[in-house]
């Protein structure tokens, strides 16, 4: 550790480099450019200015620099403008959500259970990394003979890859609350009937407990998310035209979310609901999906036309 910090102190540049109206400016352009050099996501942009304010704040409490340096106002936000709206071309519809999720189910190594995951996120829309937190015990299936055949998920955690040198405990995932929530906080979501049946027989034909993950990996631990992507991508492949397969259809798991959030929100589901259910505040979901939302226009329309023109102006004419 010594070692490292001498390098860092070798290798940094003086504070007074905070001065120099340049090097802010070089600074600035950084922490909104990727590595590969393209325009960094909005959301990534403004995570880093807030990290980086905080630092400026901290540097004057302790005296190290006298002001702010960093552009206030207008001038703060004059980057180039990117959006984190949900690309429609990215949606599967539901033949290729079909066909994908029977190809996984077909698959000769461990086919059903990555079949019951992606059956998840596609019904009902949780995070990849909220899904392999799962345990059986968060999942209500209802009698098999009870008329109302739906299930119900309980979403309370959330277990990203981070790698092992990012977590205190050397693992590659790390235990967190759920993403933009209270410490604590859960979230219920409805499974349709055809879940119910998926995970009903998954969880018999695995002989999962209550405790147990409700899905697992070969071994028994946490579904390994390279794992997840390389059974998307071979599916993907196996089953769409080349020209769809180049295309941003589906190209990520988590496309399986946007899928089921926009069907929601196209099927007429409240905003304020399907917020809910996804764990999102209603503003997000907007932000994020409405560029999506279609196939309402003709009622729209109809509402619209009902509530009539101008009224007629008597001796106009």
């Amino acid at each position: 550790m010594v070692a490292i910090l001498r390098w860092v102190e070798r290798n940094s540049l003086p504070v007074s480099a905070w001065e120099d109206p340049e090097m802010v400016d070089q600074v600035l352009r950084a922490i909104e450019t990727r590595l590969d050099g393209k325009q960094a996501a909005a959301w990534s942009h403004k995570r880093n200015r807030r990290i980086l304010n905080v630092a400026m704040k901290y540097a004057i409490r302790g005296r190290i620099l006298r002001a702010n340096p960093l552009p206030k106002g207008k001038e703060s936000t004059a980057a180039t403008k990117t959006t984190n709206a949900v690309d429609k071309r990215s949606l599967l519809n539901p033949e290729q959500a079909a066909a994908i999720l029977d190809w996984i189910r077909r698959r000769p190594r461990g086919g059903k259970r990555l079949h019951a995951f992606f059956a998840t996120l596609y019904y009902c829309g949780p995070r990849p990394e909220e899904a392999v937190a799962m345990r059986v015990q968060d999942v209500t299936l209802p009698e098999p003979d009870a008329e109302d055949q739906w299930c119900e998920l309980l979403i309370h955690t959330a277990t990203p890859e981070v790698g092992k040198q990012w977590t205190d405990t050397g693992e590659i995932h790390e235990q967190r609350d759920l993403k933009g929530r209270a410490e604590g906080e859960t979230r219920t979501v409805p499974g349709h009937p055809a879940l119910t049946r998926i995970l009903r027989q998954h969880i018999e034909d695995e002989q999962l407990q209550p405790g147990d993950l409700l899905f697992q990996g070969e071994s028994g631990g946490i579904l390994a998310g390279s794992v997840i992507r390389r059974a998307w991508r071979s599916a993907r492949k196996a089953v769409l035209p080349p020209h769809v397969y180049e295309s941003p259809t589906g190209r990520r798991v988590y496309d399986n979310r946007n899928t089921r959030l926009t069907k929601w929100l196209n099927d007429g589901i409240p905003p304020a609901q399907v917020a809910e259910w996804a764990g999102n505040s209603v503003a997000v979901l907007l932000a994020t999906y409405a560029r999506c939302i279609d196939g309402q226009s003709p009622d729209s329309k109809r509402r619209l036309e009902a509530a009539g023109d101008l009224p007629e102006v008597p001796g106009v004419g």
